[in-house]
């Protein structure tokens, strides 16, 4: 299965860290690629590292100004013009969808796969990574507007929470009959 990860570029505390390489490792043990930003720094080093280690594939979709920080030996790496051909790319590459800790790139992101899955422009799964509580406020936000009745579809058709790197790739590998 090919699947994006959404998340940050940042240097980050072992608490966001631990989960990602802990991802990261059973992706790749489980002969997946990781579709990702293709950059080869903070977070998304970590999760690129892991991944490679591990056995999996590394696609990678960077974007003209930051091709300086892009992998060396990915398995693929696309450079696009700019970051919503970049989003495009990286979502048409894509199985499936893991959004894990980052800032309002990764923000941006997440709300448009959702945004085209509650039109119904796409049907893979996306998993939002809630390490450490990161996005227990998105995900009560995320209650507030179904409940009021601004998502036409139900919250849970959407996305799925998982606290734990393995329920996150338990989730995709069941939604796409991966035993």
């Amino acid at each position: 299965m090919n699947i994006c990860v959404f998340l940050s570029a940042a240097d980050l505390d072992e608490r966001y860290t631990r989960p990602a390489r802990e991802f990261a490792e059973l992706l790749g043990k489980g002969g997946h690629t990781l579709v990702w930003g293709g950059s080869d720094v903070g977070l998304m080093k970590v999760v690129a590292d892991g991944v490679q280690e591990a056995g999996g594939r590394l696609l990678g979709v960077s974007v003209d100004f930051l091709a300086a920080k892009a992998r060396e030996g990915a398995d693929e790496m696309v450079v696009a013009r700019d970051l919503a051909e970049r989003k495009r790319l990286l979502l048409e590459k894509a199985d499936a969808v893991v959004i894990m800790v980052g800032g309002t790139g990764t923000l941006d992101e997440a709300t448009e796969i959702l945004e085209l899955k509650k039109h119904g422009h796409t049907d893979k799964p996306v998993v939002l990574l809630n390490t450490a509580g990161f996005y227990d406020g998105l995900r009560e936000q995320f209650r507030r507007m179904e409940d009021e009745g601004f998502l036409p579809r139900p919250l849970t058709d959407l996305v799925f929470f998982a606290e734990e790197p393995v329920g996150a790739l338990a989730y995709l590998e069941e939604s796409q009959g991966i035993e």
